[in-house]
């Protein structure tokens, strides 16, 4: 099968979509603004957002454009185990960030960013290494989902993909302008029920409309061995643990996610990962099946571009009215990560560099707010600059990727060990970032004794990812011991081998010096800290400027020593 050609909605038909969908998000902002904003309802909703919509945000910020194209790449590569290696580890993910979460709430309950707590722990250096790597990495996403509607809207309409960009960057700034998180929270909430619903009318029917499961018993023989294989070993090198060590990163470090983690009420956090974990796989792996569909009806990806699967697909086995339920999906999946990353770049801003540096510590709430707004405005620009120029984003998406990792372990750490200060944390990430460098980028020839050093470098990174997941549900003990085993079995079978998965490589390596850089310099200091003192250097702007409205009434006078 040669499907060159897509199915597309009329201009008119296009330009009511996007104005209706971006229009309905807008009049919900509007409701919920607030004449007098509050600064930490702004960027947080006061840290008391309730269950379902806490649950539905973190699913649709969770599922963006990336994802669709991406789940439906691995299934169309990697066969049966595709979808599942995709969905299957970003769900579990999810899962993992509610065991943190949890302390890092009940150190710091009333945070608005990781940064900021960071800040609180460590000091400056440390809170923008957190900042610096969550606004390139924001700045990134935006890009993406912007180029995804260009990309879009010029494939399934008459319009042109600058035409798309700009819309969507339009669109998503006038409903998330005025109210921030509040407003992404809300309108989240709306997307993913559109998002659901267009699922469940979408794949259905493009599966049955593809001939439905005798087509699957019919074109098996288009699957290839590794294809055919569930527990393909190419699958796994190549898609599921690279892919398990990025996001596993993205938990941590991603601050779209901790200002979730940061507004739902502490007392939900579990119930709402929970429900966020089962919600995301189940979408996201359904998406990656329509990959895979295609893998057997022998789809050609036009152009050669995997990112023309689904669209593809839905041309060629939807009618009408379910392109433009497609339409709708992704418009809405993009649309809701990218109101995300407005919200999170607006946060870090107003927190890390207005509130904690710039006003040095004694911020005026109002000029935060104007701070936050120009923030978004200016990373709308960028984006769809950046997005309008189609330039290459992988490297970028890499790097960024890689510094998450290298922050993972230090971060974790730094909130369950007394002895991590400020240097253990600056000079473990800075040369966990300098290696993966070198071996991601191949800046040295991986090969020799310098590929066994990364090798056993990438071995004990293996052990770090796998201590960091048990060490959130079974404690300390049981965290060494699987951490210890891990890289006992990691290590003989990585030297000589790992050295031909260099993206896999690269990401471990970040995990593995960051951890031992942390800990060999954590065990020189002898100073301990009193995780006490975080609930008390971290706390809501709006209480703080009450404070310090009441100060001159409340100030006692204080008596001249005599003599």
């Amino acid at each position: 099968m040669q499907e060159t050609e897509f199915f597309q909605l009329s201009a008119t038909t296009a330009i009511l979509l996007l104005a209706g969908f971006y229009g309905a998000t807008f009049l919900m902002s509007l409701f919920i603004g607030e004449k007098n904003e509050n600064v930490d309802g702004y960027m947080v909703s006061n840290n008391a957002v309730g269950f379902g919509l806490s649950t539905a945000s973190m699913i649709a910020t969770w599922i963006w454009a990336a994802s669709f194209y991406a789940s439906a790449t691995s299934g169309y590569k990697y066969g049966l185990s595709g979808p599942l290696h995709y969905g299957f580890w970003g769900a579990l993910m999810i899962l993992f960030i509610y065991p943190f979460g949890k302390r890092f709430r009940q150190l710091a309950p009333k945070a608005h960013t990781l940064a900021e707590v960071i800040h609180a722990r460590h000091g400056t250096s440390s809170q923008m290494i957190m900042a610096v790597s969550n606004i390139v990495g924001s700045c990134i996403s935006l890009m993406v989902n912007f180029t995804a509607a260009g990309a879009l809207v010029s494939i399934l309409s008459p319009l042109t993909f600058i035409q798309g960009v700009l819309i969507a960057g339009l669109g998503v700034l006038s409903y998330t302008l005025w109210s921030g998180f509040r407003t992404s929270v809300m309108t989240d909430f709306a997307q993913l029920a559109a998002m659901i619903v267009a699922a469940v009318i979408i794949i259905p029917l493009i599966f049955f409309n593809a001939g439905g499961p005798d087509v699957l018993q019919a074109n098996m023989w288009r699957l290839n061995a590794e294809q055919a294989d569930f527990y393909s070993t190419k699958a796994i090198l190549e898609q599921g643990a690279p892919y398990f060590v990025a996001v596993l990163a993205y938990a941590i470090g991603n601050q779209t996610i901790a200002q979730r983690l940061f507004a739902v009420r502490e007392d939900l956090i579990k119930p709402t990962f929970l429900t966020a974990t089962v919600g995301y796989g189940t979408v996201v792996i359904g998406l990656g099946m329509l990959g895979l569909l295609a893998l057997f009806v022998g789809l050609e990806p036009a152009n050669g571009d995997m990112n023309n699967i689904i669209p593809q697909m839905a041309s060629t086995y939807l009618p009408p009215f379910g392109i433009a339920l497609f339409f709708l999906l992704v418009v809405g999946s993009l649309s809701s990560t990218a109101d995300s990353d407005l919200a999170a770049l607006s946060a870090i801003v107003m927190t890390d560099i207005y509130g904690k540096n710039v006003a040095r510590g004694r911020p005026d709430p109002q000029r935060m707010l104007w701070w936050g707004r120009a923030t978004m405005i200016v990373a709308t620009m960028i984006g769809v600059i950046f997005a309008s120029l189609r330039l290459d984003i992988l490297v970028m998406l890499v790097f960024v990727g890689a510094l998450w990792g290298a922050i993972v372990f230090p971060v974790i750490a730094s909130f369950y060990w007394d002895r991590v200060d400020n240097r253990a944390f600056v000079w473990s990430v800075l040369s966990a970032v300098v290696l993966f460098t070198i071996v991601r980028f191949e800046l040295i020839p991986i090969q020799g004794a310098v590929a066994v050093f990364f090798e056993i470098c990438s071995a004990v990174g293996g052990g770090v990812v796998l201590g960091l997941m048990t060490f959130g549900f079974f404690g300390r003990k049981a965290a060494l011991a699987v951490g210890a085993a891990g890289i006992a079995i990691m290590l003989p079978v990585f030297v000589g081998t790992l050295r031909e998965y260099i993206v896999l490589m690269g990401s471990l390596t970040a995990y593995g010096v960051s951890a031992a850089v942390c800990t060999a310099l954590s065990l020189r200091n002898t100073q301990r800290f009193d995780f006490g003192l975080l609930a008390d250097r971290v706390t809501s702007f709006h209480r703080e400027q009450e404070a310090l409205t009441q100060a001159p009434a409340q100030r006692p006078v204080v008596q001249p020593a005599k003599g």
